[in-house]
């Protein structure tokens, strides 16, 4: 185990956001809050405040916290709104959203990574802001729409109509996408006429999204 206090990994982490743009104060102090060593697996736990991804479950990973705080600031959960994530992996981006938003929804095609997530969220003690679901997340939760917000932890090619139509009019979505050879993170915003207005945020490395729910894991 290692000997290094908590608290300096944190800043460390809170300093290396703030030098990649990340200076929204809700954001950094959500991920200096949320322990990331909690969702990773006990043998990448000491490596778990660096700015690397790390392999979990199911043969996915957890996305570099840079990354994942750029993305959060792209998203501008407000404190009185809903979220639906799509890609719940190791739960640990859901945590965070848990101490910006009112409630934060999440669903994973894997149901092992659903199971462990929820083992986390209990132990940080968040879990009753946040309802996880197996499911087909292409597919999002109708019932529990509208959302305000909506973030992809995957790439995909365009955003999927059955989760823009759950995004309130107004509501923004934070999406991986793959264009012309290139990754990157866009921020779609939805207008009244159910059109989307586009900002890219940023470039980064996504694996793609894949429909339905995994039959064995």
């Amino acid at each position: 185990m290692s000997d290094i206090d908590p608290r300096f990994n944190a800043a460390r982490l809170v300093l290396a956001l703030r030098q990649s743009g990340v200076t929204d104060q809700r954001v950094t102090e959500a991920l200096e809050r949320t322990p990331r060593d909690q969702f990773a697996p006990k043998a990448f736990a000491e490596d778990a405040w660096e700015n690397v991804e790390l392999p979990i479950d199911c043969g996915q990973t957890m996305t570099r916290p840079v990354t994942v705080g750029v993305m959060l600031q792209a998203l501008d959960l407000q404190r009185d709104q809903t979220v639906l994530e799509i890609g719940t992996g190791s739960g640990y981006v859901a945590a965070a959203m848990s101490r910006l938003g009112r409630r934060v929804y999440s669903v994973d095609r894997f149901r092992t990574l659903v199971e462990r997530a929820k083992g986390a969220l209990d132990q940080l003690g968040v879990s009753s802001r946040v309802e996880l679901r197996l499911g087909d997340g292409l597919l999002g939760w109708a019932e529990a729409a509208p959302f305000d917000r909506l973030l992809l932890m995957g790439a995909v090619e365009v955003l999927p109509e059955d989760l823009a139509w759950q995004l309130a009019p107004g509501g923004v979505a934070v999406v991986p996408v793959e264009r012309d050879g290139e990754r990157l993170i866009l921020r779609l915003t939805r207008l009244a006429d159910g059109g989307f207005s586009e900002v890219i945020v940023g470039k980064a490395r996504f694996s793609g999204l894949q429909p339905g729910v995994a039959r064995e894991l």
